[in-house]
């Protein structure tokens, strides 16, 4: 099982300390979010100030970016980094593409799908020098002058990891994607019964192996050396079951629980202004679900419980602004744990 975590976002300036120090403490892989700030920036940084780490978006917002330029961002990054880029897309949800970023709205996962299609076929056209003959309904792509054509240095192409949470993008993710993301807001009987079947289907459906398809998160973790600090992190979380709770997007999850009622509560509240207020409404109970819980000498053996074979690689961290701390005997141990995701073949 591998292990990814965070830098801080809010300061370029502390990327590479960070980006070195996560490094040498053993992590596999360094994320970053769009949230309040840009995805790809730090990885710049931590590409060319580390030498072996992993370096992926989890995520970057697509439509926001045509796919050209989402392509060129991805392909500096990995001829940067030697090729350790992983570029993990997410569509946002319709109120945030309309409202915040100004970009049409249709439904995602077509569009999605024909997103990575499109990535590829571009990355292809450098790469390999195939004819750019992309033309789908939502994006055409069919001119490439030999000036426009960026250096390569041979390496693999960017692996495309997909955010999915919904039956649809998870079929999308499974057909189209080198592998998922799975919102933190996840559970043990969501994952085994809906995403697991449902990534199935697409990866049947493009002819995909398991074994080169990497599964990434499931749940959030609260750990720490000590009782007091788990407990701390245990009550952000339940702030973050909140919000995300207040989703329609994420009602499929509660769905699984017989818990939607929860989510229009949660929903009615963020209408009244009441955001300061999620977390007295979810209980312990609920938060269980959604938290894999334990010290750093007992969280191993709770997350081989909880997710088993079924997750190939855990967040330490889910929020810049929280960094992990895992001891490295930790993450070595961690990384013992087997799963069926072998390497990618993009």
């Amino acid at each position: 099982m591998r292990v990814a975590t965070t830098v801080p976002q809010d300061d370029l300036r502390k990327v590479k300390t960070a980006a070195q120090s996560t490094e040498a403490d053993g992590y596999n892989i360094i994320t970053t979010m769009e949230n309040k700030h840009d995805p790809y920036l730090p990885l710049a940084i931590a590409a060319v100030e580390t030498e072996t780490i992993e370096l992926a978006t989890a995520i970057a917002i697509s439509f926001s970016r045509s796919p050209m330029a989402t392509a060129n961002l991805s392909w500096d990054l990995n001829e940067a980094s030697r090729g350790r880029f992983i570029l993990g897309l997410g569509t946002q949800v319709k109120a945030h593409n309309e409202r915040r970023f100004s970009v049409p709205w249709s439904p995602p996962a077509p569009r999605m799908k024909e997103y990575i299609q499109a990535l590829k076929a571009i990355w292809r056209c450098w790469r390999f020098g195939d004819d750019l003959k992309f033309e789908g309904q939502h994006y055409q792509f069919t001119l490439m002058p030999p000036y426009f054509n960026p250096e390569s240095l041979g390496l693999r192409l960017p692996p495309v990891t997909l955010a999915a949470v919904g039956p649809a993008m998870l079929r999308v993710a499974g057909e189209v994607a080198d592998g998922a993301r799975l919102h933190p807001f996840c559970t043990p009987k969501y994952l085994s019964e809906t995403v697991l079947p449902e990534l199935k289907k697409g990866m049947e459906r493009g002819g995909r192996s398991r074994e080169t398809f990497e599964i990434t998160g499931g749940g959030f973790i609260a750990t720490g050396p000590n009782d007091a600090k788990v407990h701390e992190i245990r009550e952000w979380i339940r702030y973050r079951v909140g919000f995300y709770g207040s989703t329609p997007a994420y009602y499929p999850v509660l769905e699984a629980h017989d818990l939607k009622d929860l989510g229009l509560k949660l929903n009615r509240m963020t209408k009244d202004g009441e955001w300061d207020k999620l977390q007295e409404v979810i209980s312990d109970d609920v938060l269980e679900l959604f938290a894999i819980s334990g010290r750093h000498d007992e969280i191993k053996s709770v997350i081989e419980k909880r997710l088993g074979s079924m997750t190939d690689t855990v967040y330490a961290s889910a929020n810049s602004a929280l960094p992990s701390d895992l001891p490295p005997e930790l993450i070595q141990d961690l990384n013992k744990i087997d799963t069926p995701f072998k390497g990618f073949s993009s």
